[in-house]
């Protein structure tokens, strides 16, 4: 039993329900004992058991159905993204990037609309046309690739992407200052490449061009 005696009750009971849920005391989907039997486990009235739900509902931990009872939805709260990304190493960046990439390009190929190809092709001339200096450059390339996953029309692939961004946009302007990287040349025809796989609604071709542009990117960041 978890005895609280200290002034945040409510952040210290839903630490103890978290607690318990990371030790495995409740499985995921499993459905949490009643407030009048956590209430003396953890050594507060309802109001505090209901409010420390709430606060793990609003992690993603648990979660409340209407007549049915308080499940766990989750096993841990999940860290924020932006941390996660300053963290991760860029090579696992790349990969999470060829996993929403490849596909954001096979659906962009099936689900384009005129403007969004439009969006593309001039997104992919302004790379290919863009004022000299690395972060323009890059800064292009990251235009080009949103393009392509807006394309996609769906909007968690989109603000995945996005908060990829940032981390991508520093890890390719340090790797380029270092000289690492492919021709002009061929970078840009891998583009043009996925972009005439779009326009001709060929999703599998959208998916390996993109899936073998990334793969390169990751060996080239290694």
């Amino acid at each position: 039993m978890v005895e609280i005696r200290r002034v945040s009750l409510a952040d210290q009971a839903a630490a103890a329900l978290l607690e318990r849920i990371r030790a495995g005391e409740w499985p995921l989907g499993a459905r949490l004992p009643g407030e009048t039997t956590l209430g003396p486990q953890l050594g507060v009235g309802r109001s505090t058991v209901r409010e420390a739900i709430r606060q793990l509902a609003g992690q993603g931990v648990l979660e409340a159905r209407q007549g049915a009872g308080v499940f766990v939805t989750a096993l841990d709260t999940g860290e924020e993204w932006d941390a996660v990304l300053r963290r991760a190493g860029i090579v696992s960046v790349i990969e999470a990037r060829i996993a929403i990439e490849a596909e954001a390009a096979a659906h962009a190929a099936e689900r384009r609309t005129p403007a969004a190809l439009r969006a593309i092709r001039r997104a992919l001339a302004e790379r290919r046309d863009r004022p000299g200096g690395i972060e323009e450059y890059v800064d292009a390339d990251m235009r080009f690739h949103r393009t392509v996953v807006a394309a996609a029309d769906n909007p968690v692939l989109l603000e995945i992407f996005d908060a990829f961004v940032p981390r991508l946009r520093r890890a390719m302007i340090e790797m380029l200052r270092m000289g690492r990287h492919v021709s002009d040349d061929a970078d840009h025809a891998a583009h043009a490449d996925l972009t005439e796989a779009i326009a001709a609604r060929d999703a599998e071709a959208a998916r390996r061009l993109s899936r073998a542009h990334l793969v390169s990117l990751a060996d080239a960041l290694r």
